[in-house]
């Protein structure tokens, strides 16, 4: 991966400050060495401007959210409550790109040409890459946030991610099989651009290990779901996993549940955030849940500190609560090895490894992915609602992506 050497900023501190006694015309060389030093070591230095671009309303901003409130317990975590490094003050702009590119590019530009050297965030794989082409463009960081299109890792050397990419949420699914050679899996989707790319990843990342992919591909505006629940039964497979968003959410889990489809292979789908885990009807303890984050699923000492800080301040722990915490993890390393050479922050977070709230985490150094364990989940019923229980923690070596190319 090719990388750029930027030259270092240069910085001039304001180390003038006057003085004199009164009654006194001049004043001790010893004095004046005294006071010199004192301005010297007073002299505040330069603060580091950060901009976070992400989605505050639209509908990812429960995602950005999450996000956000993780980044703040993350930078309050890694600089140990002071907000600084080295004496250098972080300054955070938080802006809101509502799930528009435009918008994104828009906040960067400005960002930018106020000097910024550091942008991160956004959910959306979309803007992430947008993001990522002015970072190479303008020769500053980037480090994403959960959006997770495989295509961020290795776009450039400029760009960074602190959250999952899809390929380790596939190959998390497929631990429920163990080895997947020989193994049917069918994919069941809506027949649109998301569920053809969910089709799509599995064949890449199951297939080439030896799985058999079909696909059961839905029209978009089907309302009733037996015959394709009818289909998943007939094919047999020893994998179902299933791609779905929108309203017609709580039917289609209905028409599998009637159809039996759960007494034929593990029902396999990700895990959402708090919102969504009561959205699976009846269906929702018997599906098998991959999973990035769940609040208590790591049970690790720094995922006490991160839930500790969001809780404190009045959130909860969430899907992408941990992608903000990592990225200020990630920042405050890139930072402590220089606030103004950007070659020299990507150089510290090449190979970097973190005591993160999943677990041990890597940055690979040829193209950025994030090495991280993930989880195997289910629903519990608690009450009226449902919490989610841990099944397995998947070892971040099972769902290692390949290197990018």
């Amino acid at each position: 991966m090719k990388k750029h050497l930027i030259p270092a900023l240069l910085a001039i501190p304001a180390f003038v400050l006057a003085g004199c006694t009164s009654g006194t015309t001049e004043a001790t060389p010893s004095a004046t060495s005294s006071s010199s030093a004192a301005a010297t070591e007073e002299a505040p230095k330069d603060p580091v401007s950060v901009a976070v671009i992400t989605s505050q309303t639209g509908f990812l901003a429960s995602y950005g959210n999450a996000y956000l409130q993780g980044f703040e317990a993350g930078l309050d975590y890694a600089t140990d409550g002071t907000l600084e490094v080295n004496g250098h003050k972080i300054e955070v702009s938080i802006l809101d790109d509502a799930g528009d590119a435009d918008t994104a590019v828009g906040h960067a530009k400005d960002a930018i040409g106020n000097g910024t050297q550091i942008l991160l965030g956004t959910v959306s794989s979309g803007i992430a890459l947008t993001l990522a082409e002015q970072a190479a463009q303008n020769k500053v960081l980037y480090i994403s946030g959960p959006a997770a299109a495989d295509a961020i890792t290795g776009v450039n050397g400029y760009t960074f991610r602190s959250g999952r990419q899809t390929y380790q949420d596939v190959a998390t699914a497929g631990t429920f099989i163990g080895n997947p050679s020989g193994k049917k899996v069918v994919v069941f989707a809506q027949d649109t651009a998301f569920g053809q790319g969910n089709l799509a990843g599995v064949d890449i990342v199951l297939g080439g290990k030896g799985a058999n992919v079909e696909g059961v591909l839905v029209p978009e505006d089907a309302t009733e779901f037996t015959p394709f629940a009818r289909q998943i039964v007939a094919a047999e497979p020893d994998l179902i996993f299933v791609a779905w968003a929108g309203a017609t959410s709580g039917a289609m889990w209905q028409a599998l549940t009637q159809q039996g489809v759960f007494d034929v292979a593990p029902v396999v789908t990700g895990l959402g955030d708090v919102a969504t885990y009561g959205a699976y009807a009846e269906a929702g303890t018997s599906i098998s849940f991959l999973n990035h984050y769940f609040a208590g699923a790591a049970g690790t000492a720094v995922e006490s500190e991160m839930l500790s800080r969001v809780e404190a301040a009045g959130g909860v722990g969430d899907l992408f609560t941990p992608d903000g915490f990592l990225a200020a993890q990630m920042l405050v390393r890139a930072l402590e090895a220089s606030t103004t050479d950007v070659d020299a922050m990507i150089s510290a977070l090449e190979g970097a490894e973190f005591d993160g709230p999943k677990g041990t985490t890597v940055i690979r150094a040829e193209d950025h992915a994030v090495i991280q364990p993930m989880f195997q989940a289910r629903l519990v019923a608690s009450g009226d609602s449902f919490v989610p229980e841990l099944i397995a923690v998947v070892d971040s070596a099972d769902v290692t992506p390949p290197l990018a190319q």
